[in-house]
Formats: structure tokens, sequence, C-alpha cells
């Protein structure tokens, strides 16, 4: 199951699904209000995100899972996981973590209070959205305040004291990648019971569009041979 970033939305993984298939079930996610949800109202609460991704993931047949998300889709991932080792359903099989500091590790940040220029600015940083995006007014402002909303959520979003699961965490971070310092990286290994291993990328924020094979042999490695969803 792949969890996208912070304004992103479920196509950004299309070519993850492209090519894991026919061997993998790739679910991609796709947060309300955005694309085919524009109108659904925006949940600007990690832990209800992760809620509701829990009750869809309830009706499903279940199936060796693991979870991969980036930036804000791997806290999300985190909760998610939380949920599922609590409820007593099938736990995943791993937990990819990419591109998003500890869960512990808190920096206090504020965007989502700033103006739209500040937002299209921050993004254009991160390097993460389409040129054609950003010099699309129409399609940037439609776009604006889902990402206003998802800002609101990641940057208010505080873990629960020693929250931790059992399934193990595989980080995966770039090295000059300004939201996540290797130090934050590492402060994974306080969130899991199980193995945390560490995965340092040359690389930004968005890394992963750069190392598309190395990132995507990191859940095969994951899943391993069985019939499995991502």
């Amino acid at each position: 199951m792949c969890l996208p970033h912070a304004g992103g939305s479920a196509s950004f993984y299309y070519p993850v699904s492209r090519n894991l298939a026919p061997a993998v079930d790739v679910v991609a996610i796709q947060y309300p209000g955005r694309q085919d949800r524009l109108r659904d109202p925006g949940i600007a609460d990690i832990e209800k995100l992760a809620e509701h991704i829990a009750a869809e993931l309830a009706a499903l047949t279940p199936k060796p899972t693991v979870l991969f998300g980036h930036s804000m889709g791997a806290t999300i991932g985190f909760e998610l996981a939380w949920r599922l080792e609590q409820n007593g359903g099938r736990p995943p099989l791993e937990l990819i973590a990419s591109g998003r500091r500890a869960p512990s590790s808190v920096r206090e940040e504020s965007t989502h209070r700033r103006g739209d220029d500040a937002i299209i600015a921050e993004m254009a940083t991160l390097n993460g959205t389409d040129g054609a995006v950003l010099a699309d007014e129409e399609i940037l402002r439609m776009s604006l305040p889902a990402l206003r909303n998802d800002y609101r959520a990641i940057e208010t979003y505080r873990a629960q004291p020693g929250r931790r699961v059992s399934c193990p965490i595989t980080v995966l971070t770039g090295d000059n990648d300004p939201k996540t310092t290797i130090a934050e990286a590492e402060a994974w290994r306080g969130h899991t019971d199980g193995e945390c291993r560490i995965q340092v990328y040359p690389g930004g924020h968005f890394f992963l569009t750069e190392h598309q094979a190395a990132v995507q042999a990191e859940i095969s490695r994951a899943l391993g041979a069985s019939r499995s969803t991502v």
C-alpha cells in the first residue's frame, strides 16, 4: 500500500504499479480533496486519516502487505501500521518510511498558516511538483486547498508518547533533504520493536524519483516472493 506526500495523489505511484505488476497488487491511497476526490472534504489530522484508511482496509481480503509512505505518507503509514497491529487484523510485513523524520522528531513548522505564495515557494523548493502544474495558475489554485490541508495535518501532528510498532521499519532518506537529517531518520529506531534499517541515497526530499529502481527493489525485498500487496 502506497501513501502519498503532502499535496500528492495516488497517481504519483503509477510507475510503482506498472513496474511491479502483475506479481504485486499496488494499492495507492487517494486522500480526499484532490483529483477524483476533489469535492470530498479534506482531513487535516494524521490520526483521523489513518483511522479512515484502516476502516477501508478492513473491508478488503487480507493479504501480506507492505506499507510504503513518502514524507507525510510515511507518518500516516506509521499510524496505520500501529492501528492494524492493535486491531487484531493482519499486521503489515514491513513499513517503508521514505523522506520523513521519525514521529518523535518534532520541528516547529507553520507553512499552513502562511499565504499562498509561501506555499507555492515551498513546493518549488522541494522539487516534488511537476513544473507544468506550477506554471498553470488554474490547476495550481485548485490544488492549494488540499496542499494547505495536508501541511496543517503534518505540521500539527504529534506522536503519542512511546508509540511503537512491532513490524520492521526500513527508512529511506536523501543525504541532502532539508526536511530530514540523518539523525532524524535514525530516530525511527525508537519506534519499532523489530529491525530498523536506514538507507541513504544521494539527493534531496524527492530523492526517490531519481532512484526509482533502488526504491522499488526495497519494496520487492520487503514483499518477498509471495503474492502480496503494497
